[in-house]
């Protein structure tokens, strides 16, 4: 009986740091969302008590991201409403919301830029620098075609896949600073690599 007492007194005072951290999360989340382009949703995180014969070693809560991608609409979980962009977003904003706090050693973004471009793909480029920077011994990879992004980079891969009879290859090149310069300029004029598009690529990289 008293360690059943001792755990439900240790287990309220989590429930409340939870929930205070909780309300300082979302404020920090929030700052993060339009210049993601995700100015219309909300997000929330939920600490709700689960029934007794759920509760364990990490407490007697649940702990889940909430999101509202529109105006009016009922806030539903993360995982299950956002779209991949979306959801690529969302994570950003956390792992910049959280970047004091440390984690994860290696982070993969999956083409976190589709769909958007000019100054969202410059504030995603900056957040992922900005997490790369932060970083204590860690790394993080971004799979990208936006040039704003791939400017960002400490180091940049080039994946190409090339064809030779029935045989397909994939390759990836380590590209050097003339290398780059010319691949941002293919990301951002296409086949034909224009000088002012290779003007454009000297002025990414310069920024940065």
């Amino acid at each position: 009986r008293a360690a059943g007492e001792t755990y439900r007194q240790r287990a309220a005072a989590l429930h409340e740091m939870r929930t205070a951290a909780a309300v300082k999360l979302d404020e920090a989340v929030a700052k993060e969302l339009a210049p993601l382009k995700l100015d219309a949703a909300k997000f929330r995180t939920a600490v709700t008590q689960l029934p007794e014969d759920r509760w364990g070693p990490s407490g007697m809560d649940n702990v889940e991201f909430l999101i509202s991608t529109n105006p009016g609409a009922d806030f539903a979980p993360l995982a299950k409403i956002a779209s991949g962009g979306e959801l690529s977003r969302f994570i950003l904003a956390l792992k910049v919301a959280l970047a004091e706090q440390g984690g994860a050693t290696t982070v993969i973004f999956d083409e976190i830029d589709r769909g958007v471009g000019g100054a969202v793909a410059s504030a995603i480029g900056e957040r992922l620098a900005r997490l790369a920077n932060g970083s204590d011994g860690g790394q993080l990879l971004a799979v990208t075609h936006s040039p704003q992004v791939a400017a960002r980079g400490g180091m940049h891969y080039k994946i190409a896949k090339s064809s030779e009879g029935t045989v397909t290859r994939t390759g990836v090149v380590l590209l050097d600073q003339a290398g780059r310069q010319e691949e941002i300029a293919r990301m951002l004029s296409g086949a034909e690599i224009t000088s002012e598009a290779r003007a454009q690529a000297d002025r990414l990289l310069e920024g940065v």
